[in-house]
C-alpha cells in the first residue's frame, strides 16, 4: 500500500507568502503527497492570556506573548488562495489545518478534498461538529490526547455523517522534538485496534528514523515537519527536516513500501538461481562400491544443492548403491 507523505510546512513560512512558495518547492522536489499549512484567525483561536509553550519560548522572543507570536505567522485568506494556485502549478495537492470555524469556512470554498484536525482541536466539540458536516475525508492528530479522547472525537465525527473509512488517526505527541522516549508508537496500532480505522503518525522527532518505522508498522499516512533552514527563527524551525533530510525520509519511505511485499513466503525471482549454490546435497563421503550400503560413515552433505536434498537423508540411509561413487561425488538413486 503506497503512503500517504504530508509535508508539513505549518508556519514556517514565517508569515512570507514567498517563503510559502518556496517551501511548495521543496515539497514537491522531495516527493511529498501534500504540502500542508495552517490557516487561522490569530484572534479567533489565540486569547490574550495565552502563554507560550516552553519550546516556543526557546525559540523565539519570551517577552511576547503567543498572541503576538502566532499573528506574525498569520496568512491571509489571499495568500491561502495564491498559495493553492501555486500547488496547483506545481502538480502537489495543498492541504491546511483548520484552527477555528472561519477557517473550515475557508476550506470549504477552496474545494479541498481532505481535511486536517490537528490535535489541539480533538476536544473542540463545535469545531468537530463542523468539520464533520463537510462529509469529505478527515484526518485527525492525536497528540496530548488519551485513548478516550480519541474515542470521543469519532463518535462526534461518526455521529454527524463522517464514516469509518473516511477518517484516519495519526498517533502523534506534541512535544517539540518529541524524545524518542515519549514516541510510544506502538500505540498507533492500539488505535487501529481499538476504532477499526486506518491509521498513521504525525511526527515531531529530530531526525527520519521513526516514521520509516511507522511506515514498517502499517502506517498508512505519514505527516512530517519540514523548513528551509533550522536556523531560521520561529517556534518549529529546529523540529523540522530540511529539505535534503526531507527528500531522504521520503525516499527511504518509498523503498519501505516496496521492501513490505507481499505476506505470502516464497523464493524471490533475483534469490532463486542461488539455491543451488548455497544449498547441499547428499555426496559420497568416501569411495562407494557399487552395492554398498549407504551409511552415516561413507555419506555426508555438501555444496551445490543440484542433487538429492539432505532431508531426504533418513530414506537414503540403508539404501545399496547403484554404482559406484567417487569421493566428493553426487549420490544417485
Amino acid at each position: 500500500m503506497k503512503t500517504l507523505i504530508i509535508a508539513e510546512a505549518g508556519v514556517n513560512h514565517n508569515g512570507d507568502l514567498h517563503l510559502a512558495k518556496k517551501l511548495i518547492d521543496v515539497a514537491c522536489d522531495a516527493g511529498a503527497d501534500y504540502v500542508k499549512f495552517q490557516l487561522f484567525k490569530t484572534e479567533l483561536v489565540i486569547s490574550k492570556f495565552a502563554k507560550k509553550a516552553e519550546y516556543q519560548k526557546e525559540t523565539t522572543d519570551p517577552e511576547e506573548s503567543q498572541l503576538e507570536m502566532v499573528k506574525k505567522l498569520e496568512l491571509s485568506k489571499e495568500e491561502h488562495f495564491e498559495l493553492l494556485t501555486y500547488c496547483k502549478k506545481k502538480d502537489i495537492k495543498y492541504l491546511s489545518s483548520p484552527f477555528d470555524h472561519w477557517s473550515i469556512d475557508l476550506l470549504e470554498e477552496m474545494n479541498t478534498d481532505l481535511y486536517k484536525v490537528p490535535s489541539g482541536e480533538i476536544t473542540n466539540l463545535p469545531y468537530l461538529r463542523k468539520i464533520s458536516t463537510l462529509n469529505k475525508p478527515i484526518i485527525v492528530s492525536t497528540g496530548m490526547a488519551t485513548l478516550t479522547e480519541v474515542r470521543d472525537c469519532l463518535e462526534v465525527l461518526m455521529s454527524n455523517g463522517i464514516t469509518r473509512e473516511m477518517i484516519t488517526v495519526l498517533h502523534c505527541n506534541t512535544e517539540y522534538p518529541t524524545p524518542m522516549i515519549d514516541v510510544n508508537l506502538n500505540a498507533m496500532n492500539t488505535i487501529k485496534n481499538e476504532f477499526h480505522v486506518n491509521v498513521g503518525y504525525s511526527d515531531h522527532t529530530n531526525g527520519i528514523e521513526v516514521p520509516i518505522a511507522a511506515v514498517a508498522l502499517g502506517a498508512t499516512v505519514i505527516e512530517k515537519h519540514f523548513t528551509l533552514d533550522h536556523d531560521m527563527e520561529g517556534p518549529d524551525h529546529r523540529a523540522s527536516l530540511n529539505p535534503a533530510q526531507l527528500k531522504s525520509m521520503i525516499s527511504a519511505i518509498k523503498n519501505i513500501e516496496i521492501a513490505l511485499g507481499s505476506d505470502e513466503k516464497k523464493p524471490s525471482p533475483s534469490e532463486a538461481k542461488n539455491s543451488l549454490v548455497a544449498r547441499k546435497s547428499i555426496i559420497a563421503k568416501k569411495s562407494i562400491s557399487k552395492g554398498e550400503t549407504l551409511t552415516i560413515d561413507n555419506l555426508t552433505v555438501k555444496r551445490p544443492g543440484d542433487g538429492i536434498s539432505p532431508m531426504r537423508w533418513d530414506s537414503i540411509i540403508g539404501m545399496e548403491a547403484v554404482r559406484d561413487f567417487k569421493e566428493d561425488e553426487q549420490i544417485e538413486l
